[in-house]
């Protein structure tokens, strides 16, 4: 039977999309647990840099920065063999790197739905495809950043709900496909960060007042819950964590 005492101190965690925003909050929480943190990003490499250098800057040796077009599949084996050559091995996978932004029904390109499609399913399916390997040799595991919108539509983004969708049911697939040496789950935010394209302040109350707990959650909120898929969930797999304050209770 395999050993599932899964302590994160020196094991190797390739976050994607982990400069801005919730991936760079996991990033953070994973780091200050003792995890060595391999930064994926695409073009915010400032950013990128910056957070490095301040994770670098707690503890030496512990933080690497990856570039990567993620939409370009064939590339992806090559990333994930920088990071195993940094430090001999890869323990996580955290699926986080994600497009988001309304498409109309009307008038969505099949540019909108490669790119969406693309980042939210395409890439993490063959990330885990070509990191599924190390993961097995260390009885690692996957975590998703999906959203509750995977399981009940945004209206005036179709594509990116399809894609959440996906998500949900690769987490499931993958559980199926890797165990038993590998655990895959998810973590479902609802109201954490507002999209960057913004939202007045009408839309955002709305959507406060919708959840159980009448307020809005942190990138903090998703960070923990991925680091206790991580760390202390090791009789769970193929899951999916909805962290929205009570969102998805409401009708």
């Amino acid at each position: 039977m395999a050993d599932y005492n899964f302590s994160v101190e020196g094991r190797v965690v390739l976050v994607t999309g982990a400069a801005h925003r919730i991936g760079a909050s996991i990033a953070r929480t994973l780091h200050a647990a003792g995890m060595r943190v391999a930064m994926h990003y695409r073009s915010s490499r400032d950013a990128a840099e910056q957070l490095a250098a301040e994770l670098s800057a707690a503890r030496a040796d512990s933080v690497a920065l990856f570039q990567s077009e993620l939409l370009a599949t064939e590339r992806l084996p090559r990333l994930v063999e920088k990071v195993v050559g940094t430090w001999g091995r890869l323990d996580v996978l955290v699926n986080n790197a994600s497009s988001f932004y309304p498409t109309s029904l009307t008038s969505a390109s099949e540019s909108e739905w490669d790119e969406i499609l693309g980042s939210n399913l395409k890439a993490p399916f063959f990330l885990a495809q070509a990191a599924a390997p190390h993961l097995r040799t260390c009885n690692g595991c996957v975590v998703n950043i999906t959203d509750i919108h995977g399981e009940r539509p945004l209206k005036g983004y179709p594509i990116y709900s399809v894609a959440k969708a996906g998500k949900i049911m690769l987490t499931k697939a993958l559980a199926r496909e890797l165990g038993p040496q590998v655990r895959v789950n998810a973590v479902s935010p609802g109201a954490i960060l507002w999209p960057e394209r913004g939202l007045d302040e009408v839309t955002k109350q709305r959507i406060i007042s919708g959840t159980a707990l009448k307020r809005q959650g942190s990138a903090a909120d998703i960070a923990r819950t991925v680091l206790f898929l991580i760390r202390d969930a090791d009789y769970m797999t193929g899951q999916v964590l909805a962290v929205d304050g009570g969102r998805t209770l409401s009708n």
